[in-house]
């Protein structure tokens, strides 16, 4: 039986829209890369708050600008959310997403005290995601791949994929969040034009980028 995280050959990986039969494999993906891009089962006791929090939602709420990397033979092993609005998209999370969720993973009583309890607190505080210093650029996404799938250039081609989405959209700028000591995701955001924008109210363990929606220029020279 073939890994999710090994290329199968000869078949060709693809990006394409996701489809409702992807959400399984979605939730796969972000659990696997939920701790600093490493796997989050060894640290949370129920991982699921991580997919219901930053990942089911955006593909409930607004999948048209939800993408997979699909293997070839139909897996979703990458993918690509988010959203075109994030003020909009935070009343909709409110509105229409937490009434589905909150029961499994209730608002914690007082301070949280564990990792899952920290995420349970981000599911039931979807304003945390409009920061003022971030309103310039409307969007934002949330890119995660299986490792067996990184470093092959299948992340730039998911971001450009939703870029693309964007610009079509008439959405001028997108943005990020990313933890601070994920230093491999922030090599990755510099590498495709994305620029540190200084965001004090986040705190030290979280890092804020942003970029236009326009195409890349390398894209551009080598069409």
């Amino acid at each position: 039986m073939t890994s999710p995280d090994t290329a199968p050959e000869p078949a060709t990986a693809t990006i394409r829209p996701y489809r409702p039969e992807d959400a399984e494999a979605l939730d796969e993906i972000c659990v696997r890369t939920g701790h600093d891009g490493h796997d989050s089962r060894p640290h949370y006791t129920d991982p699921g708050v991580l997919t219901a929090t930053f990942a089911a939602p955006y593909a409930h709420l607004e999948p048209d600008l939800a993408f997979v990397l699909d293997d070839g033979r139909g897996r979703a092993v990458g993918y690509i959310l988010g959203t075109a609005d994030t003020a909009r998209f935070a009343a909709a999370f409110r509105a229409h997403w937490l009434p589905r969720v909150a029961a499994r993973w209730p608002d914690p009583a007082g301070e949280p005290r564990t990792r899952d309890e920290r995420i349970a607190r981000l599911l039931h505080r979807p304003e945390r995601m409009i920061v003022p210093e971030l309103a310039a650029h409307p969007a934002h996404l949330h890119i995660d791949l299986l490792p067996g799938w990184q470093g092959r250039g299948h992340g730039r081609a998911l971001t450009r994929t939703f870029l693309r989405a964007l610009r079509e959209r008439g959405v001028p700028s997108v943005h990020l969040l990313t933890g601070t000591a994920n230093t491999a995701a922030r090599a990755f955001y510099d590498r495709l034009g994305f620029r540190r924008v200084d965001v004090p109210s986040l705190g030290p363990e979280t890092t804020a980028y942003a970029r236009t929606t326009e195409e890349d220029p390398d894209r551009r020279s080598a069409s």
